[in-house]
């Protein structure tokens, strides 16, 4: 059993903190690495839920591979999201509030997975031209990825 089944089984669908990392992957072209989510079908950064034991890099860099196959190098922090704008309702009925840990990334190997559980497509895209149907929690990281290039953290 997972750690987020073995905690529901206990809270049922009561609000518990989840810690979710992911990153943001620049290519050569400055461009962002979206995945399209099985979940939702929307476009959004990689990444997902800590599991026990794990660092939050470790955590992204899971999260990473598991949706888009590659395999992450150096990772720098770039935002931390916490407080009531990430209180949410999961489509199941579980209650929610994210600490959620962004970093950016620049140095990647391995090969673009096109589609797996989690993913129906992946692709690097201009800041300046992204999907319409962007996943609707990663557009705050979306406006600060445009608006600053210093890391922020938002308590």
């Amino acid at each position: 059993m997972d750690y987020i089944s073995y905690v529901r089984s206990m809270v049922g669908h009561n609000p518990i903190i989840m810690v979710v990392c992911g990153a943001i992957i620049f290519d050569k072209q400055d461009r962002i690495l979206l995945h399209l989510r099985a979940d939702n079908q929307t476009w959004g950064f990689p990444g997902g839920y800590m599991e026990l034991g794990e660092t939050v890099k470790e955590t992204a860099k899971r999260e990473v591979f598991e949706e888009t196959g590659l395999r992450l190098g150096e990772l720098e922090l770039f935002s931390v999201y916490s407080g009531e704008g990430n209180k949410k309702t999961l489509a199941n009925g579980d209650q929610v509030s994210l600490v959620q840990h962004w970093f950016t990334c620049h140095e990647y190997s391995g090969e673009l997975v096109k589609q797996n559980d989690e993913t129906l497509d992946v692709g690097f895209f201009s800041l300046d031209e992204l999907p319409e149907n962007m996943f609707a929690s990663q557009m705050k990281v979306v406006r600060d990825l445009r608006s600053n290039s210093e890391a922020i953290i938002v308590w």
